[in-house]
């Protein structure tokens, strides 16, 4: 925890430095260097299994750690210190998120992701990666630092030794974590569901938190954007384009599964538009579901009597609810906007 904590301070220290003295902004560095960089674990797990024949395995990877980024990681990062959100994330980049996620389950409807719908996804990647860098450079808010070459390379060595902190941290973590459950005799169930589900998105949790705290908000919020179009795209892509046989997707993964992990995306939209900001309650909200979702997960998984029950009540309760409450926040914001401008 200790060598993440430091390979987060490092990678938000240089990738911010970087972001000042090329002219680009912080949100640009999050989206793209800061959010790639901590994806790398998901897209080494999901090639490796997609070689390994086991490819179903990275789709898991790829579903379960979007969800636990916006849940989770942007949950904690809100309810530690409010989010500005910037427009651009409004009228882009959350778009985007949401079109990739529903391309997907429309690539994965006939239950399998072969190399055509692999090309298709990681050609995505290529596109928004490039798009993004041209806008960052046309329209930007504010003229590069004047900078010594030696502080721009000091600022990538940051960034690359913090990076390089990030993989190794959390791959010992991981082991760590796992063998004292097994130790413990916790069963391989419950580790898969919360250590190894949550161990690939540990440099996004401790980057993005860092970043809050640092006041770095605009790459907090980039990076799980960032991070899930690259999960989507690029990890997912490139498993579909090296798997032999391709990727299968099983029925409960298209209608449970995807679905939700689209949810999180679609909900993100007038969570970020309500004031530009993510508050602390809405943080809190967003954590409360990551908990209702791992319980679900567990109880469906250990086939436990309240399963039922308690996945209607989320179903025909609590979601529904919470969907009435940020429908009417988005209607509001939107008319005082409206009522601004005119």
């Amino acid at each position: 925890m200790a060598i993440l904590i430091l390979g987060a301070e490092l990678l938000v220290r240089g990738a911010s430095q970087l972001a000042a003295s090329m002219g680009i902004s912080s949100l640009v560095i999050g989206l793209t260097v800061v959010a790639f960089g901590t994806s790398s674990p998901e897209l080494a797990v999901s090639v490796k299994a997609a070689l390994d024949g086991q490819a179903d395995v990275g789709l898991g990877n790829v579903i379960g750690s979007n969800t636990f980024n916006v849940l989770f990681i942007l949950g904690l990062s809100a309810a530690i210190s409010p989010l500005v959100v910037s427009s651009q994330l409004v009228r882009l980049d959350v778009p985007v998120m949401i079109g990739v996620s529903l391309l997907t389950i429309a690539l994965a409807w006939d239950g399998m992701l072969n190399r055509v719908d692999g090309a298709i996804l990681f050609s995505g990647i290529l596109i928004y990666t490039g798009l993004l860098l041209y806008f960052s450079r046309t329209q930007r808010d504010k003229p590069p630092e004047t900078s010594r070459s030696s502080s721009i390379v000091w600022s990538i060595v940051l960034a690359v030794v913090g990076f390089v902190l990030l993989v190794v941290g959390s791959r010992l973590l991981v082991k760590s974590a796992v063998t004292i459950a097994t130790a413990m005799q916790v069963s391989n169930l419950v580790i898969g569901l919360t250590i190894v589900a949550a161990g690939t998105s540990l440099p996004e949790v401790v980057t993005s938190v860092v970043a809050s705290l640092r006041g770095e908000r605009d790459i907090a919020v980039g990076n799980i954007v960032g991070s899930n179009l690259f999960n989507l795209l690029c990890v997912l892509g490139a498993a579909a384009l090296v798997s032999p046989t391709g990727i299968p997707v099983q029925p409960s993964v298209l209608a449970f599964d995807l679905p939700v992990m689209t949810a999180v995306a679609v909900a993100c939209l007038p969570i970020f538009f309500t004031g530009m900001a993510i508050s602390r309650w809405e943080g809190a909200l967003l954590l409360g579901y990551y908990i209702a979702y791992t319980t679900y997960l567990i109880l469906a998984a250990t086939d436990h009597d309240a399963q039922h029950t308690f996945g209607a009540a989320m179903l025909w309760f609590v979601i529904p609810i919470t969907g009435v409450t940020l429908v009417v926040l988005f209607a509001r914001e939107w008319r005082k906007r409206s009522r601004h401008t005119s």
